[in-house]
């Protein structure tokens, strides 16, 4: 059986790629590699949410373990279980792709994503299959059992603490709720520290999750915002571990921004460990410029939300996250979490007494642009074509921007992305070189299931 680890979990169309053939097999391989559980599992709000999990649970049981099924909850919620109760988990979430997809993100005891030697194991388990023949599996008292428990309340108690004591009174604030796992749990949470709140995209059917709402597609908060008028917006994704946020003019305050205020006022207090952030090949250059003004050191990693986890834990650095609008606050919790994100840009808004475009500010965004490109491989060593056209585009940009190429993790895609000294030269930049990619990888097949 194969079955490929991406950046964030495995993804697929659901009851296609992920058949609950194959899903009993991952939830079977699950438990031999992470151990006897209880094993934590949450969903979002997409259709097939119950049956992946359904699916998942009965392979973990069948191998031995029990299973506690938190029903919806946000990623970052069950990674919060996940590491209150020492127990591995798995959450049932495609993120922000379409609600016929789904996919499985483990979490092992603790609150932590997996590494990727972990993940070969499980592919390895998967590739071996069920083993052991007819009578090794456990039988009678041997199987696991499923019982479902409601872990919301806990959860938002825990995100309210890290204020600490702290209320955001006489803030006025519109969540956009993606019609996903932050539905209901959101506007209760902002409410409850005396924000003024109104909701938009928050009575998921199955079939809206992401669906010209949240992190994704947030032109409807940004109109929304400008016209109450409110103080800030929150756009989440469908899983609820990422936002971006939107200033009381109806601009878009992306991940980037995000992460340089929270730093920038970290480390005024001195809550900045070892002065440093961690981020993603992607953030823009501005970022790194601004950082650098305030005597904050950046680190990059790869492109990956557990890629940046991995380099803070080994750094012992605290803040650090996605221009996407991952933003992990080590010292809170384990994992990106769009709510706990957006309490701490709404508390720094209401200790400092400043509005959101103005903390925003700290830093000027560099002209990006980023392009998809559909080609036939993802596989860019060979590609000496391309690589010979970004040579020519970075010394026209003579160090005033930056060129990236790169394979996405989680789509059939090859990601360009330019930045320069004024958006025409981006676009005209990105624009050749993203038909270059398609010249030397050869023109993309017609999508098919492999493709999602």
């Amino acid at each position: 059986m194969t079955l490929r680890f991406g950046t964030d979990g495995v993804r697929g169309v659901a009851n296609d790629e992920l058949s609950p053939e194959v899903l009993l097999s991952l939830g079977r391989a699950a438990a031999r590699v992470l151990g006897p559980g209880p094993f934590l599992v949450g969903r979002d709000t997409r259709w097939s949410g119950e049956m992946v999990a359904a699916a998942v649970s009965a392979g973990l049981a069948a191998e031995g373990a029990d299973v506690v099924d938190l029903g919806v909850m946000p990623t970052p919620g069950v990674a919060w279980h996940s590491r209150a109760e020492q127990a591995p988990a798995a959450m049932i979430s495609a993120s922000h792709n379409p609600f016929a997809d789904n996919g499985v993100k483990f979490f092992a005891a603790g609150g932590l994503k997996l590494s990727d030697a972990t993940e070969a194991r499980l592919e390895a388990e998967l590739e071996q299959g069920s083993g052991g023949g007819p009578g090794s599996a456990p039988t009678g008292t041997g199987v696991g059992r499923i019982s479902s428990r409601d872990g919301r309340a806990p959860y938002l108690e825990a995100l309210a603490a890290t204020l600490e004591g702290r209320r955001l009174d006489g803030l006025r604030v519109v969540l956009d709720c993606a019609n996903g796992a932050t539905s209901g749990l959101a506007p209760e949470l902002f409410r409850s520290l005396g924000a003024g709140v109104e909701v938009l995209a928050d009575a998921p059917d199955g079939r809206n999750i992401n669906d010209g709402c949240g992190s994704t597609h947030p032109e409807a908060l940004q109109r929304a915002v400008a016209a109450q008028p409110a103080d800030a917006g929150l756009a989440f994704d469908g899983d609820g571990d990422r936002v971006l946020a939107v200033d009381a003019a109806g601009r878009l305050v992306d991940g980037d921004e995000i992460i340089a205020l929270c730093a920038v006022d970290r480390r005024a207090r001195g809550m900045l460990a070892g002065d440093t952030v961690v981020v993603t090949v992607m953030a823009n250059l501005g970022f790194r410029q601004a950082m650098a003004q305030h005597g904050v050191h950046v680190v990059d990693t790869g492109v990956g939300d557990r890629y940046v986890l991995e380099a803070m834990e080994k750094g012992g650095w605290a803040l650090g996250g996605e221009q996407s609008g991952h933003v992990i606050f080590r010292d809170l919790a384990t994992t990106g979490d769009g709510m706990l994100t957006g309490l701490q840009v709404l508390d720094v808004m209401a200790r400092t007494g400043r509005p959101l475009a103005d903390l925003a500010a700290v830093m000027t965004r560099r002209p990006q642009v980023l392009r998809n490109v559909r080609a036939a491989t993802r596989d860019l060593e060979a590609a000496d074509e391309l690589w010979a056209e970004v040579r020519a585009a970075e010394e026209r940009l003579a160090g005033a921007g930056r060129v990236l190429i790169r394979p996405s993790g989680t789509e059939p895609l090859i990601r360009v992305m330019v930045e320069a000294a004024t958006a025409e030269e981006a676009e005209a930049v990105s624009r050749q070189l993203a038909d270059a990619a398609e010249r030397a990888l050869g023109p993309a097949h017609s999508p098919g299931p492999g493709d999602l």
